[in-house]
């Protein structure tokens, strides 16, 4: 596979970028205030597709949902507001927005799984879910669901564990299990996993483990126990959830 540059336009530096399900679309976020969506029309040609500038701020995170819910876009930025960006099938876009998420800086957004919790062990139909979780300078880790078209927080109080700015989160797939899994990173060196084990029910945080140095964040791909941690040390580890749902590290990645 042969690497590509693509030019987003942006007038600042990129601090994030995100491509979705399908590898056709990278959506970016920028210092200079705006997040932007650049395609692949032609094989190995990529044009920018949409501009949003609907912050006064720094965009400092963007996740596209999971694609069995269309095509949507949430956007985290240091005005302290979380807006989500869903496509129209005319070519337009719908805005939605979480106002004031966060006292000032809203430094990550990960969209839940849409698959709704305990759709595999449930006997009826459930119908999938939109939920996404954030980051942000108040330390703490929020969650947020759309009930009939309005953003409202969706658990209380928020996750508070850590004693310094949230760097990343991650919602972690859960296959249609009953049970939830949040990992969230800080620069107090925490990497904190936030399990609920039923809808309804209280979340409950487990430290993972202390870095002593911050966190700036991670990864968790498939099948959502396995957790990759980017550490100020430079250093990439590699930690696995076990069946009595501990987590171990397994290996560590050298700069």
């Amino acid at each position: 596979m042969t690497s590509q540059k693509i030019e987003t336009g942006h007038q600042d530096v990129v601090r994030y970028e995100a491509m979705d399900y399908y590898g056709k679309r990278v959506a970016t976020a920028s210092s200079d205030h705006s997040n932007k969506i650049t395609g692949e029309g032609n094989p190995n040609e990529w044009t920018q597709a949409h501009v949003f500038n609907d912050h006064k701020s720094s965009v400092n995170s963007v996740a596209w949902t999971p694609h069995e819910l269309g095509l949507c876009l949430a956007c985290g930025s240091s005005d302290g507001n979380i807006s989500v960006f869903t496509a129209r099938l005319d070519g337009g876009w719908d805005t939605s927005r979480i106002n004031q998420a966060y006292p000032v800086d809203v430094t990550s957004v990960s969209w839940a799984p849409s698959t709704a919790p305990g759709a595999l062990v449930d006997s009826g139909l459930l119908d999938p879910v939109q939920k996404l979780c954030s980051g942000g300078c108040d330390n703490n880790v929020k969650v947020w669901k759309l009930y009939n078209g309005t953003w409202k927080m969706d658990c209380f109080p928020a996750l508070q564990m850590h004693t310094d700015w949230v760097c990343d989160v991650a919602w972690a797939r859960n296959l249609g299990l009953p049970k939830s899994t949040i990992a969230s990173a800080s620069q107090d060196g925490k990497v904190i996993i936030w399990t609920v084990a039923k809808e309804g029910d209280q979340w409950e945080g487990k430290v993972l483990n202390d870095f002593k140095t911050p966190v700036w964040g991670f990864s968790c791909p498939l099948p959502g126990n396995i957790l990759a941690v980017a550490d100020g040390n430079n250093s990439v580890t590699l930690w696995k959830e076990a069946v009595d749902g501990e987590w171990q590290q397994v290996t560590t990645v050298e700069p």
